[in-house]
């Protein structure tokens, strides 16, 4: 009999949950609606930020709550600012290929 393997926890910080947001909102004194009237946006705009990547309605709420668009959402922010390197390397060989500069 096989035993389950136990999942390992991410380091990474999480994205926080839709509703710790909006309490962090309520504890300033503000709504999703009042914040996207305030911004010039439509009634519902800024409630988008809570279901998909919206940077613009993230740094309202951000800005909002009082702190970094990345403190409340790191796993997208990681995302945006994630850099690939990448190494040249020739078929046949296992050396990387210089660039001459």
């Amino acid at each position: 009999m096989s035993t389950p393997q136990a999942t390992k926890k991410s380091t990474l910080p999480t994205d926080w949950h839709r509703a710790d947001i909006v309490a962090a909102l309520h504890k300033k004194g503000w709504s999703l609606r009042a914040l996207s009237l305030q911004s010039n946006l439509g009634a519902s705009t800024v409630k988008e930020a809570l279901n998909r990547p919206y940077p613009k309605a993230e740094r309202i709420i951000a800005a909002a709550i009082g702190v970094a668009p990345e403190e409340i959402w790191p796993e997208r922010y990681a995302k945006r600012n994630f850099t690939p390197v990448l190494t040249l390397s020739s078929p046949n060989s296992s050396q990387p290929l210089q660039c001459a500069a």
